[in-house]
């Protein structure tokens, strides 16, 4: 009679354990409806200040997590003994592996590979407190079901940003604040219930965490981080902070001639021009019935142009005086190291002291208004007498700034469009589009106006601009910045890949450096080749507190050479050590 060998008996082995881990598994499903019923009957004898359809649907979210770490612990018990098993094999080898090691070659793969995919789940971001457009948490909780669950879902449920992504404990969801004034004795609060997650994740991944401690916080951070911070010795001052809007900032920009000043445009109807220096405002225009989304100055003439929701685009002139400038406070001497935070502040919730008696401009000058929708952007063409706008209604279009007519009607996005810019010396347009396309608009001959689409995106282009070269630069909420080169559209020249949404990037004219704004409150420096040079500092002290919507860099300004605003309310000038940083490289 043939004898078995060691390798056949010990895999017949491991699929005898298989087997019975499966039985195991319908076993758990078998009584999970048992165990849900004596659950809800425990919920129910509980006093507790939460309704009951409430707290019935956060007893559901927490099954489910249950169960998501059940499924990782069978996986990992199942991992275990297929190392139990390539033991009984590489024994009889002379060969052993320890069974706790599992940080060498494909057993390290396999045994990241579950958690990576609930990593990949937590660290999912969205915009801006659920919406670009919105601050309300209506209807998340208080009314309706719950959203279908995953992992990201938790973020969701309390609102506020991320607290997987390095900020502290979310705030209460108002729809909970309005029913529980007070929390009794054995009610636990939507904070303490934040910590018993953090606590389950540590227990599961064998980290110590004190029962509803905030150090938990910590070695969550430390297991879900996706990436691996690189410190940078190129210094990234924060200067100064430009304080006084009233709602998020969505653009800003910086005058191209004397006095070079700073313009912002926010969601509370109004753009301000600021000194650079000192952080005062200067003159407020207040001439929209809706959100200014973008601000451009003219090349040569103290004029502005403002795109607005109310469907309109306006021209206005404007007339300022710097004031003495203050010695500059050095906030921060904090290189561009990453910085922890657990820190969700929101320090511009309130009116603040803002601009003291700003001058204001209730009227523009020229007024275009051809758009059927939302007029997401607009700028100067080159020379200034010509302006290009974007819209919601899927068009842009090209005005003559002197007469205010319709020139041209540029269709052909098949959605709302994001942003237009232009190029700096020749009559190019390049329109973003939510149809994940952006498109390059030749206007350089008047008898034939070319066009050409860049099909590299998966989701929304959200801006797309040029450089000195002959080069754009466009960037996406499939979070990704391409480089493209104008005379091969085929396919982009270099591709930045990072962890969340990019808002409106900048270019820096000198030494091509692409500032990126992210949703996740980070603005990130790369060089045109796609390598990563620095991350601006952020931290509970300083930096954006919320998504950070566009960028704009001023090389012509020794004190502030970049500039960046977000939905925090606030603008930030920083000062970034550019030959340090391009050494660094």
């Amino acid at each position: 009679m043939p004898v078995e060998s060691g390798s056949s008996a010990s895999s017949r082995q491991a699929k005898q354990k298989r087997k019975s881990h499966s039985l195991s598994i319908r076993r758990t499903n078998s009584t999970e409806q048992e165990r849900t019923g004596l659950q809800r009957e425990m919920l129910e004898g509980q006093d507790s200040k939460l309704p009951l359809s409430l707290r019935s649907n956060l007893l559901d979210l927490f099954g489910q997590i249950e169960r998501e770490f059940e499924n990782l612990y069978i996986e990992n018990i199942e991992l275990r003994r297929e190392i139990e098993t390539l033991n009984d094999r590489l024994t009889a080898e002379g060969q052993t592996i320890d069974g706790g090691d599992l940080t060498k070659g494909a057993l390290k793969a396999k045994a990241s590979h579950s958690t990576s995919q609930l990593s990949q789940k937590l660290k999912t971001t969205y915009k801006a407190s659920t919406s670009k457009r919105s601050h309300s948490f209506h209807g998340k909780v208080g009314g309706g079901p719950l959203p279908t669950f995953n992992v990201g879902n938790i973020v969701e449920l309390w609102g506020g940003d991320s607290w997987v992504t390095g900020s502290s404990f979310p705030p209460c969801p108002p729809a909970i604040m309005h029913e529980q004034p007070s929390h009794g004795a054995d009610a636990p609060s939507p904070r303490h219930l934040v910590i018993e997650i953090g606590n389950l994740f540590s227990g599961f991944f064998q980290t110590p965490a004190p029962p509803r401690s905030p150090t938990c916080f910590i070695s969550i951070l430390d297991i879900v981080s996706s990436f691996k911070a690189t410190t940078s010795r190129a210094v990234c001052q924060l200067v100064k902070e430009y304080v006084g809007h009233r709602d998020g900032i969505w653009d800003l920009s910086v005058t191209r001639t004397q006095p070079m000043v700073l313009g912002t445009a926010s969601a509370d109807h109004s753009a301000m021009l600021w000194s650079i220096e000192t952080g005062k405002c200067l003159l407020k225009y207040l001439g929209h019935a809706g959100s200014v989304n973008s601000i451009k100055f003219h090349p040569t003439e103290q004029m502005a142009l403002t795109a607005s929701g109310d469907q309109t685009a306006h021209i206005w002139r404007y007339t300022v005086q710097l004031p003495t400038p203050q010695p500059v406070a050095d906030i921060s001497q904090t290189p561009c190291d990453d910085d922890i935070d657990f820190s969700d502040k929101d320090e511009a919730d309130g009116d603040g002291d803002g601009p003291n008696e700003c001058p204001s401009i209730r009227v523009s000058s020229t007024t275009l208004r051809s758009h059927q929708g939302v007029v997401i952007a607009a700028d100067w063409l080159v020379g200034g007498k010509q302006v290009v706008t974007a819209s919601w209604d899927r068009a842009a279009n090209l005005y003559d700034v002197e007469t205010s007519e319709l020139v041209h009607s540029l269709t052909g996005h098949d959605q709302e469009l994001t942003h237009c810019c232009t190029h700096p010396t020749q009559r190019l347009v390049v329109t973003s589009s939510r149809d994940t396309t952006f498109r390059l608009w030749d206007f350089r001959d008047p008898s034939i106006h070319s066009v050409n689409v860049f099909q590299g995106h998966t989701d929304t282009v959200t801006s797309a601009v040029f450089t000195v070269g002959d080069n754009v630069v466009s960037g996406s909420d499939d979070r990704t910045v391409k480089v493209w080169d104008l005379k091969n559209m085929r396919s982009p020249i270099a591709t930045i890949r990072t962890d969340s949404a990019v808002n409106r990037i900048s270019v820096s004219v000198n030494q091509r450096i692409i500032a990126l704004p992210h949703d996740n409150r980070q603005v990130r420096l790369f060089d045109m080749s796609g390598v990563r040079l620095a991350r601006l500092p952020r931290s509970n002290r300083q930096g954006h507190r919320r998504m950070v919507c566009c960028s704009a860099w001023c090389e012509d300004n020794s004190s502030c050479n970049l500039f960046s605003c977000g939905f925090d309310r606030q603008a930030i000038g920083w000062n970034i050590n550019i030959p340090a940083l391009l050494q660094e490289k």
